[in-house]
């Protein structure tokens, strides 16, 4: 009928939300998740009653029982069925609420990955040691790709087919870098938006010492090391 104005749905967002032991931190974190978003915990292997607090609150919760910070976030972006799917810290340093941007530039096509620059906000919340890996990295990644990002940080947002597409294979601390490496390497324009980073609930379980961040350094240093890949994820 001539005259009618037909709108696609909006897009369906998820937000995977990795988990070791978070139980404290858990109804901050959950309490600020966008409306009409679905919350995927993902627990990796919790001991404090992590799972049983996110289902209380209405989360999805996800078991991967293999550690690693990139083998939850993978868990996640797997279980998901959303348009979009947005990552975040659960540890309350960062508010997942401030994701919504970021979706809405991805579904806009303005972006094909949007992440988050970490600004921190009070004191501790950004040890001087992780603050130097993430740093050294951030000029590594420069060299690799020419991109002029500043922040590995774990607060991104994109399409799940595009990621999928990515074959992302790391499980340990280089998911987040390997993913910015490989979308670069596919040619998707990806923006950088600051984000406050605040003290966070608990300790660090991966840049929480000098020896977490060492390893991973050393973790996403070898991600830099993969050649690099065409459209469609092969080596060149």
């Amino acid at each position: 009928m001539r005259g009618v104005t037909r709108h696609s749905p909006a897009p369906t967002v998820d937000v995977v939300l990795p988990c070791l032991d978070e139980a404290d931190a858990l109804p901050w974190v959950l309490e600020r998740v966008p409306d009409g978003w679905r919350a995927l915990v993902v627990d990796n292997g919790s001991r404090d009653g992590s799972p049983d607090i996110a289902r209380a609150l209405g989360a999805t919760v996800v078991s991967e029982p293999r550690r690693g910070f990139g083998a939850a976030c993978h868990a996640g972006l797997v279980a998901s069925d959303a348009d979009i799917v947005c990552f975040c810290d659960c540890d309350a340093s960062l508010d997942p609420g401030l994701l919504a941007p970021f979706a809405a530039e991805v579904a806009d096509g303005r972006a094909d990955l949007v992440l988050g620059r970490r600004r921190p906000r009070g004191r501790g919340a950004w040890p001087a040691h992780a603050r130097a890996g993430n740093l050294a990295l951030a000029r590594m990644l420069r060299r690799r790709t020419g991109l002029r990002l500043h922040d590995l940080g774990p607060m991104r947002a994109a399409r799940r087919e595009a990621l999928l597409s990515l074959d992302l294979t790391d499980r340990r601390s280089g998911y987040p870098l390997q993913m910015v490496v490989r979308a670069s390497d596919a040619g998707w324009r990806i923006a950088e938006r600051d984000v406050p980073y605040l003290p966070r609930t608990g300790r660090s379980k991966v840049t929480g010492t000098w020896r977490g961040t060492w390893q991973a350094v050393r973790d996403m240093s070898r991600v830099l090391g993969e050649g690099p890949r065409g459209p469609r994820g092969v080596l060149r």
